[in-house]
Order: structure tokens, then sequence, then C-alpha cells
């Protein structure tokens, strides 16, 4: 009887966490980031180990670029599940845009981390495209002699090719494209886009043509057989 009385008056408790969820849901696939927040955060005090509330709070915080907010949330995440791949990119991620904000000796300090977070979601997951889209990153903009190598940038783009033809030949332009080598840059973004035939192939050619190779008429060109 005790246990039914229980259950009976913590069932509203539970009924409106699940609400403010499911709002909560709403409101931020509707882009609504603010609103959501403040229901997951409602959620988060009765269920603090809601790793799929977390991951909403994780993602809001990033979007509103607060990437020490964002590192909190994601390093629980890979406390609560640490083999979850995604929680490792992620967490990599948010770390390495929060060692954007800070002096480069604490910068450098994280690198290590962030290096090892996205190779610890590789293991986790051998398939994990956009683990591998960071360490190339990684490596582009760290410093020589502290690690960043070309060499290990396109190794990994050679793997992104195998995964995903469209990742390889995007990641091979982007590589291309942070060396200012721009007309080779071109190819490898054309051949994405000849493939993928989507926004993000089509953006990544429009940039390059608009803003590196300062070429509009090839920008306007591309996107108008792309609206057609």
């Amino acid at each position: 009887m005790k246990q039914l009385l229980l259950l009976f008056l913590l069932s509203p408790l539970v009924m409106c966490s699940q609400s403010n969820f499911e709002k909560g849901e709403k409101l931020f696939h509707a882009k609504k980031y603010d609103e959501a927040q403040n229901l997951f955060e409602e959620v988060l005090k009765n269920k603090p180990s809601d790793t799929k509330v977390i991951e909403y709070l994780g993602d809001i915080a990033s979007y509103n670029k607060s990437w020490e907010e964002a590192v909190g949330y994601y390093k629980k995440l890979k406390e609560l599940k640490p083999t979850e791949a995604n929680y490792y990119f992620k967490y990599g991620g948010a770390l390495g845009m929060r060692a954007s904000e800070v002096n480069k000796f604490k910068a450098l300090g994280m690198a290590t981390e962030v290096r090892e977070s996205f190779e610890k979601a590789i293991e986790l997951n051998p398939k994990h495209l956009q683990a591998r889209w960071g360490l190339i990153e990684y490596y582009l903009h760290l410093p020589g002699i502290f690690g960043g190598s070309e060499t290990k940038a396109i190794s990994y783009s050679v793997e992104l090719m195998q995964l995903s033809v469209v990742d390889g030949y995007l990641s091979k332009g982007r590589i291309e494209e942070y060396f200012k080598r721009y007309n080779s840059a071109e190819k490898y973004y054309m051949k994405a886009n000849e493939i993928g035939k989507s926004k993000t192939t089509f953006q990544k050619l429009y940039n390059l043509y608009l803003n590196k190779l300062k070429d509009p008429k090839k920008a306007r060109e591309l996107k108008q057989k792309f609206e057609t």
C-alpha cells in the first residue's frame, strides 16, 4: 500500500519531467534553443544522469558558442557512457573550440586531449567520419613543432575516401585550400560536387570561387546550375 501511495505521489513529477523533455525536444528542433534549454535544465534537476538531456544541453551550449559550458556537458556524457564514440567526438570538438579562445600556452596543453578524444571516437566506431574531419583540422592548425602535420592530415583524408568518396574529395579540397593551393582545391571540390550534388558540396565550391579564387562569374554560374 505504501509503495502504491509513493508511486501515486511521484507520478505527476515523472509525467511533468517527460512532458518538459518532449516540449524541449520540439523547441530544440525548431531552433528555439533558449526556451529548450530552460526546459531541459528543469528535467536535469530530477534526472541528473539522463544522457539525452545532457547531450541536448551540450549541443545548445555549442550552438551558442559557450564552449567551456559545452565541454562540461560532453565530459559528463563520456564519463556516464564511455563506450559511445560520438560523445568523445563532441567533447574533442568543443575542447578544440575552447582552446581557440584561450592563450596559446594553455591551448597547447589542451591539444593532446583533443587529439586523443577524436582518436578514441574512431577506436569505438571505426567508421566515424566526423572524428576524422576533426583530426584533419587538428593537424592542419597545430604548429609543426608541436605535432602539426600535412602528411597526417592527408592520411585521415585517405581514410575518409575509403569510407565516403564525397568526404574524401571534400577533405582533399580542404587541405589544398588551407595551404592556399586554390586551383588544386577547385578540382577536388568539383569532384565532390559532381558526386554529392548537395548543399554542402555546392557551398564549398561556391565559397572557393567567391572568396578565394575571386571569380564571381564561376560562382554565379555554379549557383544558377545548382538552383535549376
